[in-house]
This record gives structure tokens, C-alpha cells and sequence, in this order.
């Protein structure tokens, strides 16, 4: 339990981080990386109700992406597939 806790909030973070790098702020930056994982809507600001996810550029809608694959995969399922123990069996 604890490791899935930790994977989620680190792929939160790494999201977040890609996606303020890029040029989105914070809080549009963390709500559509949340919402995105969780497969829940819409974000805040700029992904926010009244507006949507067609504001973001590629490189941010690819890392919206990756969020949500990861949430739709679950993340564990996704970091076992990435161990060379799962592959040598």
C-alpha cells in the first residue's frame, strides 16, 4: 500500500513539474495532472469547467496523456512491467 502511495504521488510530481516547465502555470498544472490520473474532468484555470483541454499544447496534452494511461493502467501494474524480473519469467 505504501509503495502505491508513493508511486502516485511521485507521478503527480514528475507530471506536474513537466507540465510547469512547459509553461502552464501550477494550479492548472496540478489540477489537470490530478484529474487526468483520476480519470475525474475537469481541472481548474485553464482546463477548468468553462474551458477545456484543447487550450493545452501538444507536448502538455501528451503528458496529460501519460497521466491518464497511468491511472487507467493503474500504476504498479505499469512499474512491474518496467522490472527485468517480470521478464525473466
Amino acid at each position: 500500500m505504501l509503495a502505491f502511495i508513493f508511486l502516485y504521488f511521485m507521478t503527480i510530481a514528475v507530471l506536474t513539474f513537466a507540465l510547469l516547465i512547459s509553461g502552464l502555470d501550477l494550479l492548472s498544472s496540478l489540477s489537470a495532472i490530478v484529474a487526468c490520473i483520476n480519470n475525474a474532468g475537469p481541472g481548474l484555470n485553464l482546463v477548468g469547467p468553462s474551458t477545456n483541454y484543447g487550450t493545452l499544447n501538444d507536448f502538455q496534452s501528451w503528458v496529460c496523456i501519460a497521466g491518464m494511461f497511468l491511472g487507467r493502467v493503474e500504476i504498479i501494474t505499469f512499474a512491474v512491467l518496467l522490472t527485468p524480473t517480470f521478464w525473466r519469467k
